[in-house]
C-alpha cells in the first residue's frame, strides 16, 4: 500500500511538471518537411517537365526546438539538418545535410498540429504566417 501510494505522489508530481502539450516528435518534423517540399517540388516539376516520383527524407537531426507563442497558441521552432533523396525515373537525386527552419503549432485541443510559414511578401512590421494542417 505503500508503494502504491509513492508511486502516485511521484505520478503526481511528474504530471504537474508537463506544460500539457506534446513536443513534435521526428515524425511530425518530417511531414512538416515533406507538406514544404511538396509545395516547391511541385512548382518545379512543372517548370522543368521532369517525371518526379516522390522523396525520401532520411537521418533527421533536430538542433534547435525554440518553444514560443504565435497568435495564442503554442508554437516550436524547429531547426537541424536530414538527407533528402528525390526519386526520377532513371536515377536518384541525394542531397546530405539539407537545413530546414519550420514553425510547428499545436491546436487549441492540442490534438492536431499545423505548420506556419512566414509570408514573405508582407511587410517587417508584423509576421502574417500562412497555415498548413498536418494529417
Amino acid at each position: 500500500m505503500l508503494k502504491l501510494s509513492v508511486c502516485l505522489i511521484i505520478f503526481c508530481l511528474l504530471a504537474g511538471c508537463t506544460n500539457g502539450i506534446f513536443v513534435p516528435n521526428n515524425n511530425l518534423i518530417k511531414q512538416a518537411i515533406a507538406l514544404e517540399l511538396n509545395q516547391t517540388g511541385q512548382q518545379l516539376t512543372q517548370q522543368l517537365d521532369l517525371d518526379f516520383q516522390g522523396f525520401e527524407i532520411n537521418h533527421l537531426r533536430v538542433t534547435q526546438r525554440e518553444p514560443l507563442q504565435i497568435q495564442k497558441l503554442k508554437t516550436y521552432h524547429l531547426a537541424g539538418t536530414y538527407d533528402l533523396k528525390f526519386n526520377l525515373p532513371k536515377r536518384q537525386i541525394v542531397q546530405n545535410r539539407k537545413h530546414f527552419d519550420t514553425y510547428l503549432q499545436s491546436q487549441t485541443e492540442e490534438k492536431t498540429w499545423r505548420v506556419l510559414i512566414p509570408d514573405s511578401k508582407d511587410n517587417k512590421i508584423k509576421t502574417v504566417w500562412r497555415s498548413y494542417l498536418l494529417k
